[in-house]
């Protein structure tokens, strides 16, 4: 009697290691043996479109034929696009973040126009660079703030934005690459309204009234200037360049020296900036230089 408990307990145990090494199998030859890559994204731009499609849609799906898996898709939103990935809770002020807890793990890659910033490099591993953004300031076309005139020198033309800024009210996505605290705008007399919508929905916010300008980083800059021709205008930067990458949890290094090799042939056979021309075509008048055209400096 006594022996059949312990069997049983045993057979328990090892069922729960099983289970457990199950969920939390994530690198390469996991992924392989389950036979899917589940891609962590959020809707917005044209990165995901919703629509089953987008820049990072496309991306993932070709690495999921690359590797030989299947592609599934995991929609998250901007405060736990992380947390679904590395399996922790997490709490994030300006560039500090701080882990809280545990969460669960429910995808492989985040591909999602996903902005490498110095708090989520503590978290994640990033892939190579697979696009070129930049914050801008936006605002109602007839607002009066009025855009800068370029010097050639990107941090002279930062303070030139920042110097707009007293008593204006500007909406703040905190924990993303849209947070104020970034950027150094409160400093400058600017009232910073959080906005905890869509980030998709703060062009309309601003046309609508709720602020005098929003941050916005290039890629849904340039969806909102096609999206509504007229109705709102670039002030100008308020950061340097900066890159977006796909990322990966760090213990995940087969998984992302793979996806290296596979970035690295679309890139020489053409179809990565067939991926670009055919989501974001006026990013090559932005950034020549990051895509093989030349180099015109920061804009």
């Amino acid at each position: 009697m006594y022996n059949r408990k312990i069997t049983k307990l045993m057979l328990l145990f090892f069922a729960i290691f099983l289970a457990a090494k199950s969920i939390y199998a994530f690198d390469l030859t996991d992924i392989k043996k389950r036979g899917v890559i589940r891609h962590l994204g959020v809707p917005y731009a044209n990165f995901v479109t919703g629509a089953g499609d987008g820049f990072s849609v496309d991306l993932v799906k070709l690495f999921a034929k690359y590797i030989n898996v299947k592609y599934e898709f995991v929609k998250t939103d901007w405060k736990h696009v992380i947390p679904d990935l590395i399996g922790k809770k997490i709490e994030v002020k300006g560039n500090q973040v701080k882990i809280i807890g545990d969460s669960p793990i429910k995808g492989d890659i985040i591909a999602t126009g996903l902005t490498v910033l110095d708090w989520r490099k503590k978290l994640v591993s990033y892939s190579s660079p697979v696009f070129p953004t930049q914050i801008w300031l936006i605002s109602r076309s007839d607002s009066k703030l009025t855009p800068i005139k370029p010097t050639g020198d990107i941090s002279k033309d930062i303070l030139a934005v920042l110097l707009k800024l007293r008593g204006m009210s500007v909406l703040n996505v905190p924990a993303t690459c849209l947070d104020a605290s970034l950027y150094g705008i409160k400093e400058y007399g600017a009232k910073v309204i959080d906005f905890n919508k869509n980030l998709n929905e703060l062009a309309p916010a601003v046309i609508n009234g709720k602020a005098d300008a929003t941050l916005l980083d290039v890629p849904d800059a340039l969806v909102a200037l096609e999206k509504f021709p007229g109705f709102i205008k670039v002030i100008g930067p308020l950061s340097k360049r900066q890159v977006m990458a796909c990322a990966f949890r760090k213990d995940a290094a087969e998984l992302k020296r793979t996806f290296e090799e596979f970035l690295d042939k679309i890139k020489k056979d053409g179809t990565y900036i067939k991926l670009v021309k055919k989501y974001y075509p006026a990013v090559l008048d932005y950034y020549p230089d990051f895509f093989g055209y030349g180099r015109k400096g920061d804009r």
